[in-house]
């Protein structure tokens, strides 16, 4: 048990741009405008391109109208340094780490907030290995920002020139496709699938109807401004009323940029990512394709997730929020399963990220192989009594973590749990909040705790008033 807040925070606090999921923020306010677009292009371009020929980037983006504005901005800043620009067009993040391999480029872009409502937006940059870059490339980046722009662009005769690829879709869904056992289809089964009406419009559906699905669709019409709004993985209460509606056999939700998941079974309930990693991880062992002797996933997921696994002879390592830790955690230990409660799914046998559809895919799978409905195979444990809220910020200056009184209540409220629960108190990595979560076998002393702590650190979330 322990609060695990110190980590997070630290890792938040000694970087200026760069959050747990790239740079995040409000489109054409700092740090999300062209200009700064411009300017982590010319940066990243530095720290990763070659001397030794003409390098080259990928860039995809979701479906946010501010898109097009930093996708140019990326795409002039990267040209003039030398670099030559492929642009993706609309694609799930997962989809540009993919074809950044496969097109042997030496920096893949993305372009998106994830989850957020369209008026945020961020840069997700990924080395050619198809990873997300490791913290010493990002500080090296940030360091860049700050120094001067001009002192490493490309002579008229090197500039960089743009191009569009404009089977990159196609690309994608042939290689989720193979993901999926030959030897099965997905014909019979009714699935709705919720695209957030964002990255995924187009290749969710398509991939399920190339695998003889009955495709209901929704959140696949986007207008640059309804991305993940009532739709997606953090808003299932639509698909939820829609898979019972339709009556379908299971309902697949995505969110802005796909790469991560959340499922409902037939009955319309939810099925969060601990229970398809604990699913993942049984069909996995099962047929000796486990590697690491268990699952990676961070202090988020719920204790039932690890005394699951722990009576299958499994183990469970714990990492900060955010999928990276999970990847460099599963690429240290030999772990080629793990991810997060929100829905990061990472399959590395795969991909090197987190990937919505590979995983429905895998699981679907899985469903298949069983013939049960989904609500006899997707919920293999009963998860612990958890509580998890949010207390916003005023400022990005305020910390209320390291004040005295924070301290003294995180420790008391450790003490209730005492060690049949667990405490987690740490710093959002993508928005100016201060996350709250226990558990334990005991719903309402969790309850009283998280209720109290947030009151406590609400006092200190506002900047002193002079």
């Amino acid at each position: 048990m322990g609060s695990d807040g110190e980590l997070g925070y630290l890792k938040i606090m000694t970087r200026k741009f760069f959050g747990t999921d790239g740079i995040r923020g409000r489109a054409n306010s700092f740090p999300m405008t062209a200009d700064m677009a411009l300017r982590v292009a010319m940066a990243a371009a530095a720290a990763l391109r070659h001397d030794n020929g003409q390098d080259k980037v990928v860039i995809g983006k979701d479906t946010r109208l501010s898109c097009y504005m930093l996708e140019q901005a990326m795409a002039a800043g990267f040209e003039a340094m030398g670099m030559d620009v492929i642009f993706l067009g609309p694609l799930p993040t997962p989809a540009v780490a993919m074809l950044t391999r496969s097109l042997r480029a030496d920096v893949g872009v993305m372009i998106s907030a994830s989850h957020n409502p369209y008026e945020d937006n961020g840069i997700k940059l990924f080395g050619p290995d198809g990873y997300k870059l490791p913290d010493d490339i990002e500080a090296e980046i940030e360091k860049r920002l700050e120094g001067n722009r001009d002192d490493s662009l490309a002579p008229p005769e090197k500039l960089g020139r743009a191009s569009r690829l404009d089977d990159a879709a196609g690309r994608y869904v042939e290689f989720i496709k193979g993901s999926f056992p030959r030897r099965h289809t997905l014909e019979g089964l009714k699935i709705v699938v919720d695209c957030a009406n964002g990255a995924a419009y187009k290749v969710g559906p398509q991939v399920l109807w190339e695998l003889e699905a009955d495709v209901v669709p929704i959140g696949v019409v986007p207008n640059g401004r309804n991305i993940n709004d009532g739709y997606g993985a953090t808003a299932p209460e639509r698909l939820q009323r829609m898979v019972v509606d339709h009556r379908a056999h299971v309902g697949l939700a995505l969110d802005g940029d796909a790469d991560r998941l959340i499922m409902v079974d037939e009955l319309g309930k939810v099925i969060d990512g601990d229970q398809m990693l604990a699913l993942l991880a049984t069909s996995m062992a099962e047929k000796n394709k486990l590697r690491g002797g268990g699952v990676v996933a961070t202090v988020m997921s719920n204790l039932g997730l690890e005394r699951y696994l722990t009576g299958r002879g499994l183990s469970l390592a714990r990492t900060a929020v955010g999928d990276r830790y999970v990847v460099e955690t599963m690429r240290a230990g030999g772990y080629n399963l793990g991810g997060e409660q929100s829905g990061h799914i990472i399959l590395s046998d795969h991909a090197t990220t987190g990937d919505g559809l590979l995983a429905a895919l895998q699981i679907l799978a899985v469903l298949r192989e069983q013939e049960k409905p989904a609500s006899a195979v997707l919920r293999p444990f009963t998860p612990m009594p958890q509580l998890l809220k949010n207390v916003r910020l005023e400022s990005n200056n305020v910390r209320p973590l390291e004040r005295k009184e924070v301290k003294d209540a995180i420790a008391q409220a450790e003490k209730k749990l005492s060690r049949d629960g667990r405490l987690l108190v740490r710093a959002s990595g993508t928005e100016p909040l201060i996350r709250v979560m226990a558990e334990g076998d005991d719903r309402s002393l969790v309850e009283g705790v998280v209720n109290d702590l947030c009151g406590v650190i609400e006092r200190f979330s506002q900047p002193v008033r002079a």
